[in-house]
């Protein structure tokens, strides 16, 4: 028998791990059916795409992500610069069985810390659908969901970690699926971020230092267990991933044609959150 087609591929990961799932339209039990759809007790229905990845959005939503930045986003992380930060995240997770990356993208992150964690299964949800499409395209080992946090397909805890990188937030959402003793890591700049490229493009403006105080005041304010560690590193930077990095932050969406971007290094400063309820 030939290899499964990535629908059937990702409609079985799905169906492994069924009891993850909760209808976003009626919170009922799902299931998949052969043909591949995930349907719940009321008849509800979600097809599995024919790259792998389930669309459950209840209602239309744009995004104003295109596959260019969630391509360039995949270059710049898969280069490495990100590494400490994934190690990091696994280590303070490890054990988790079930692990959901809200706000994943096209899902580099999420498949990279799931390579250091055994035994254990990678859910990625984000609203954007290129995004998805380019985590299904590319990561076969984790399941991939287009599904809005404010109507998650998720049943109620059913996720040991939660992530939540370098993206917004759902505390109400992310308490409702966590696992009692299951923990939120959540990753936002601090004042060095890409310091760098900031220099360069918002010199001498107000945009050229940068506080997270506010993000960081909100989480403690909504878990009962909070730690903060701090990490911050320099790398260098390839000349041929410049233009990757300015695609994928929105720091380079700004840019002016006239403005020339010289780096050869660049600082990852983030703080890695984690809450327990």
């Amino acid at each position: 028998m030939g290899a499964l087609s990535k629908r059937a591929a990702g409609a079985a990961l799905m169906n492994e791990n069924i009891m993850l799932f909760a209808c976003p339209i009626c919170a009922t039990q799902m299931q998949v059916r052969e043909q591949g759809s995930l349907v719940c007790t009321a008849n509800h229905s979600f097809d599995v795409a024919k790259q792998g990845y389930v669309n459950m959005m209840t209602h239309a939503a744009t995004s104003k992500y295109s596959k260019e930045l969630f391509e360039s986003r995949k270059a710049i992380i898969e280069s490495g610069i990100y590494d400490l930060l994934e190690e990091k995240i696994a280590d303070k997770i490890a054990g988790a069985k079930t692990v959901l990356d809200t706000g994943c993208g096209e899902g580099s992150h999420l498949a990279r810390i799931m390579t250091q964690l055994d035994g254990a299964i990678g859910v990625g949800i984000d609203i954007a659908k290129e995004g998805i499409l380019t985590a299904a395209r590319h990561y076969s080992e984790q399941i991939w969901c287009v599904g809005d946090l404010a109507k998650s397909p998720y049943a109620e805890t059913s996720f040991d970690a939660i992530l939540n990188i370098l993206s917004p937030a759902n505390y109400g959402e992310f308490k409702r699926l966590l696992t009692p003793g299951g923990c939120i890591v959540k990753v936002v700049p601090q004042s060095g971020y890409l310091q760098e490229l900031r220099a360069q493009l918002y010199a001498d403006s107000e945009k050229e230092t940068y506080s997270n105080a506010q993000t960081v005041e909100r989480f403690k304010e909504s878990f009962a267990e909070v730690s903060i560690d701090r990490l911050t590193y320099t790398m260098p930077l390839a000349i041929e991933l410049i233009p990757a990095l300015l695609e994928m932050t929105p720091m380079g969406w700004h840019k002016t044609e006239d403005t020339e971007v010289a780096l050869t290094e660049i600082t990852i400063d983030l703080d890695i959150l984690v809450g327990k309820i």
